[in-house]
């Protein structure tokens, strides 16, 4: 291979490389936002269960009273 054809070729993997560090980060950065989107969804839920819960027993110990 040429100088030139090796330089050329270093040129397109480097640019491939970039273009993927970017996409991986991209990446990341989604994972992260989506771990915390469900982070508080299952916060969200464990806190109306406890509220449906509380409200059940209210209901029974008003029912029984």
């Amino acid at each position: 291979m040429s100088t030139i054809a090796l330089d050329e070729r270093l040129r397109e993997l480097s640019a491939e490389l970039t273009r993927g560090e970017r996409q991986l980060m991209a990446l990341d950065q989604q994972r992260q936002q989506l771990r915390d989107t469900l982070l508080r969804i299952s916060g969200a839920i464990q806190v109306l269960r406890e509220l449906a819960s509380d409200a059940d027993g209210e209901s029974a110990r008003a029912a029984a009273g």
